[in-house]
């Protein structure tokens, strides 16, 4: 039994070629047409054996086939701000050039652009909560990778789970002050008045389950600093379950986009240095669309926000 389609072919026109059997007879008891036939004995008098291999049927170019400028394009683009296919879309949109989010993306993954999984995602149908603009503000920390002059630095970041707006700090410690120093930055910042925080259960955001406070007899030993401050300014403060950083998603995502399009991609000549990028990052960032918004940017959800419904400014 023949094992590839090149020696296949070569077992039903061998007896034609040694003059063994006629071609029409051959026909009669091939389960391949007579066409076929003449087409293998026609490319083996041309070229020999090798020219059976079976050749892509796919053809080398197509009428609608995407310019070469505008493929180009599309992968400098991937390169260069590691956008997905959606919001390269979006951008060519400003730029007047039409063309398909799917488009781009079968463009990408035949350049190798596209993130490689080892295992099929399972995806779930999540029920997308409406909230308001300060309604929840995810906050948590990053360490900003390496040193900077021996030094270790830490980037705070607070993020609107409504507009994806956020805010960046980068401060030499992280502790009880750091955080209640941050969180008064962003109220000073963000215009509408902060309801809401959630935060992980590090000891700088709370001693829930550190120190005196573990609930031996059902009663809270001690308060932390940031609960405190938050109950004087009436901000509720949630905890995500230990483990599970997933209930934080917003700004641990957020926190991939920093390590993969910005410290990845930069260095620091000092401490002012990484004051001023990371500034310029995050104004960038907040201008930038966002698929969870629907290809708007957090200043521009927020600016449409304002006009339907006026800010209620912290005071």
């Amino acid at each position: 039994m023949s094992k590839t389609i090149k020696e296949e072919r070569l077992r039903w026109i061998r007896p034609i070629i040694n003059s063994q059997i006629k071609l029409v007879d051959v026909a009669k008891v091939c389960p391949y047409s007579k066409r076929s036939l003449e087409r293998w004995l026609a490319l083996y008098r041309q070229a020999g054996v090798d020219a059976l291999e079976p050749q892509s049927t796919e053809p080398k170019t197509q009428p609608k086939e995407t310019p070469l400028r505008l493929k180009e394009r599309i992968i400098e683009i991937r390169n260069r701000s590691k956008k997905c296919a959606l919001k390269i879309h979006w951008q060519l949109a400003k730029e007047g050039i039409v063309i398909h989010q799917r488009t781009i993306g079968k463009i990408l993954k035949k350049e190798n652009l596209v993130r490689q999984y080892r295992v099929r995602k399972i995806k779930y149908q999540y029920v997308k909560a409406a909230r308001q603009p300060g309604e929840l503000i995810e906050i948590d920390v990053k360490y900003v990778p390496g040193t900077v002059l021996g030094m270790q630095y830490f980037q705070y970041t607070a993020i609107d789970t409504a507009s994806r707006w956020r805010h960046l700090a980068v401060y030499d410690n992280q502790t009880n002050f750091h955080s209640i120093l941050f969180l008064k930055e962003v109220m000073e910042i963000f215009k509408y008045k902060i309801q809401a925080i959630k935060t992980d259960n590090g000891s700088i955001f709370t001693n829930y389950y550190t120190s005196l406070t573990k609930r031996s007899d059902m009663t809270v030993k001690t308060i932390h600093a940031l609960d405190i401050f938050c109950k004087e300014n009436n901000i509720i403060h949630y905890l995500i379950d230990p483990g599970k950083p997933a209930q934080n998603g917003t700004v641990e995502r957020s926190h991939r986009e920093d390590q993969e399009k910005f410290y990845e991609q930069n260095k620091f000549k000092n401490f002012q240095d990484l004051q001023k990028k990371l500034k310029w990052w995050n104004i960038y960032y907040n201008d930038l669309e966002h698929c969870g918004l629907n290809g708007q940017t957090p200043n521009q959800y927020l600016k449409d926000y304002q006009l339907t419904n006026p800010p209620n400014v912290c005071t």
